[in-house]
């Protein structure tokens, strides 16, 4: 049947991904998987502190089956992006901890219930959803952050690749990293518009 095979592909997937946003932070000290790597702030450990607010929130209230646990309010405006770094009384543990509970709790959510059962998403437009939007929305956002992580990694430390597995097999060495970002810019170079 073509849902339980979406349901599952989706949720294979999701576990994926969630692996490698953890394996960013593998042999980082405390303070680079902190710092702000952006000018919003953006960095490793408050990427995992989110998606773990989020994924308790869209598989747990969504659906009727609130995560056990205390959650920030989504619509308190005075902690509005509190979310998105981690303060110095909270450990790397106790985050990563969270975040695998949740993944306990999500999939759960998302093992008891059929690929269209209804959910309500207060803080959308269109808050009427099925558990298939909640997976498609989770997947994409969880892969996006995937991509913010990826690109703060490599640029903390050089690791890229999509996992841990992935960047161990990693073969360029930093003389081909060089020689291509020369190409790149030497083009983006040529590609400017001649002034008038």
């Amino acid at each position: 049947m073509i849902d339980a095979y979406a349901k599952n592909y989706l949720h294979d997937d999701l576990r994926w991904i969630r692996e490698a946003m953890l394996s960013k932070l593998d042999g980082l000290s405390e303070y680079d998987i902190r710092r702000p790597l952006t000018s919003t702030g953006t960095n490793l450990l408050g990427l995992i502190k989110h998606l773990s607010f989020w994924e308790a929130r869209y598989f747990g209230e969504v659906f009727d089956r609130p995560f056990p646990e205390p959650l920030p309010r989504w619509d308190d405006e005075a902690e509005r992006g509190a979310d998105m770094w981690v303060t110095e009384h909270e450990s790397r543990a106790e985050i990563v901890d969270r975040y695998r509970r949740v993944w306990d709790h999500a999939d759960a959510t998302i093992d008891a219930l059929a690929i269209d059962a209804p959910g309500h998403v207060p803080w959308w437009p269109r808050p009427e959803v099925k558990l298939f939007n909640i997976l498609v929305h989770v997947l994409t956002e969880t892969s996006r952050h995937a991509g913010h992580a990826d690109i703060l990694r490599e640029h903390l430390d050089g690791t890229v690749g999509v996992d841990a597995a992935s960047a161990a097999q990693q073969e360029e060495d930093d003389t081909f990293w060089d020689n291509r970002r020369t190409e790149i810019e030497r083009a983006a170079r040529a590609a400017r518009p001649e002034p008038h």
